[in-house]
């Protein structure tokens, strides 16, 4: 099983983003690792708005959210819990006062042994109540979740949360969770008739195991593994070769990979680069 990522993969200007909130990642519970791969606290207090942008991996989040102006002598909002399914495009939300974000990061090809009825294709580009999706949750739950000021007391809770909705043992969950690390630990994959080839499954059937388990195609999974790759030269290195980078990324050329870049960041990687300096 792989490890839980522990680093900004996904984060457009992460430096940036990190100087306004506090961002922490928790294991969960031994018997829910085999399908979360972690939880993740955000928390800010703002007194100007910031619009964060992430290019999403192909996971499945359970949030459980609460807001408030950035008066620390008022209430908070209403908190709310919310399913969000893998998103196509680049994510945006906008951040403003006082904010406490907990959330549910599932592998992926890991959230349908949770809701076993329904494709996870269906929840694809959906943001909808925790209760629409998990009839059974407690109606407190994003209260319960959210309350606790100590860290410790909202990972217990995530915890009894998860455990009480008895994820279903699914093998083609497991299969699932296997070929999309697959394709994020090999930087040779960049085919899916290879990729499907080399596991000894057809691609139809790895196309359909991908709709019902993961909520998106193998080709949008090694593609968006490309841009997350992408993301982290330039936001690591001072100049980078794209034409070299492409090459190895399996474009056939260079405006592939800024078509693509574009297509999904919203600014070409050569404009996007000095902004993240």
């Amino acid at each position: 099983m792989a490890a839980p990522r522990r680093g900004t993969r996904g984060i457009v200007a992460p430096q940036e983003l990190l100087t306004r909130v506090r961002l922490r990642r928790h294991e969960p519970a031994p018997p829910l690792r085999r399908y979360v791969e972690n939880y993740w606290f955000l928390d800010w207090d703002l007194s100007e708005p910031y619009a964060s942008h992430i290019v999403p991996h192909p996971s499945v989040n359970v949030t459980f959210e609460r807001y408030g102006d950035e008066s620390p002598a008022t209430t908070w909002d209403e908190p709310v819990g919310v399913v969000t399914g893998v998103a196509l495009g680049l994510f945006t939300r906008k951040l403003t006062g006082r904010g406490r974000v907990c959330g549910v990061k599932f592998r992926s090809g890991g959230f349908r042994p949770f809701a076993p009825d329904v494709p996870v294709l269906q929840w694809t580009g959906q943001e909808l109540p925790v209760h629409d999706v998990f009839a059974s949750a407690p109606a407190d739950i994003a209260e319960t979740v959210t309350g606790p000021d100590d860290e410790h007391a909202r990972v217990a809770a995530l915890d009894a949360f998860l455990l009480g909705l008895g994820a279903a043992d699914d093998p083609q969950a497991d299969l699932a969770i296997t070929l999309v690390d697959l394709i994020r630990s090999d930087a040779t994959v960049h085919r899916v008739g290879d990729f499907a080839a080399a596991q000894s499954i057809s691609v139809r059937a790895l196309q359909r195991l991908f709709s019902a388990y993961v909520g998106v195609g193998p080709k949008w999974v090694i593609l968006r593994h490309r841009i997350h790759q992408a993301l982290e030269r330039a936001d690591s290195e001072a100049a980078v070769d794209w034409a070299a980078l492409a090459a190895d990324l399996g474009y056939a050329d260079q405006a592939h990979l800024v078509r693509d870049f574009t297509a999904t960041v919203g600014v070409p990687p050569t404009a996007y680069a000095p902004q993240t300096r």
